[in-house]
């Protein structure tokens, strides 16, 4: 059965906006756990635009399912989670001028590397992720690594222009994910997904999590705006009663 891992970075991004103290990721994460969320997930950038160090460090204390780190494949960030111990890390690319990922990680000719990267991790006792692109070549690289996980990249159907091209790139992804299994991988997708386009993955069998963040805070904003302005409405009016 299918779960879902919610990603809270843009929970922190909003608060970044003013460099203050709300929202607040955590809460975020409390409150999707009690909604059913069966995952929690963290882009911890070397630039830090949106989560920063101690909201994982909270987030690994408060936590009460499992804690995914995405993360770049650098010193800095294996010390952390070796220092952190979240449930998973997922080894994502990272560039500075990106506004979000924009595609999966290069693995094929990087087996030995990532290999060696990885095995502090796992000797910690961490699960490894690779997010990469539903290319053969890199979900085959993915297993030689001996990686326990791949999520794979959802964005580029999420981002199709035209129905044709849409429906090139879900074949990709079908294909990647009986592949992933083949090898003896657990899949998981993510990235750009929302409350449309994943029905596409309605009855597809072999996915163990779905990993979706901007979506959910896009419509939490919306939905959830009635009760918040209502609320600020009531209190200012009650300030009448004392004019």
């Amino acid at each position: 059965m299918p779960v879902l891992a919610v990603n809270v970075d843009h929970v922190a991004t909003l608060r970044q906006q003013r460099r203050g103290i709300e929202p607040e990721p955590v809460t975020a994460a409390h409150l999707a756990e009690l909604a059913g969320a069966r995952g929690i997930i963290v882009h911890l950038r070397e630039d830090r635009r949106h989560i920063q160090d101690r909201d994982v460090e909270l987030l690994r204390a408060c936590v009460k399912t499992r804690l995914h780190l995405e993360m770049a494949a650098t010193a800095e960030m294996q010390a952390i989670a070796l220092r952190l111990h979240p449930d998973t890390v997922c080894l994502v690319p990272e560039k500075r001028e990106e506004l979000t990922t924009e595609g999966g990680l290069a693995v094929a000719g990087r087996e030995d590397d990532l290999r060696r990267y990885l095995q502090p991790v796992w000797a910690a006792g961490i699960a490894s992720s690779l997010f990469i692109d539903a290319d053969p070549a890199q979900i085959e690289a993915a297993a030689r690594i001996g990686t326990q996980i791949i999520e794979i990249h959802t964005g580029h159907y999420a981002d199709a222009a035209t129905d044709a091209a849409r429906d090139a790139e879900l074949a990709k992804i079908m294909a990647g994910i009986a592949m992933g299994r083949d090898l003896g991988l657990k899949v998981n997708l993510g990235h750009g997904l929302n409350y449309v386009n994943i029905h596409a993955f309605r009855n597809v069998p072999g996915v163990g999590e779905y990993s979706i963040g901007h979506s959910i805070v896009s419509r939490a904003l919306l939905t959830g705006f009635s009760e918040a302005v209502g609320r600020m409405a009531a209190i200012v009016e009650s300030f009448a009663d004392q004019t």
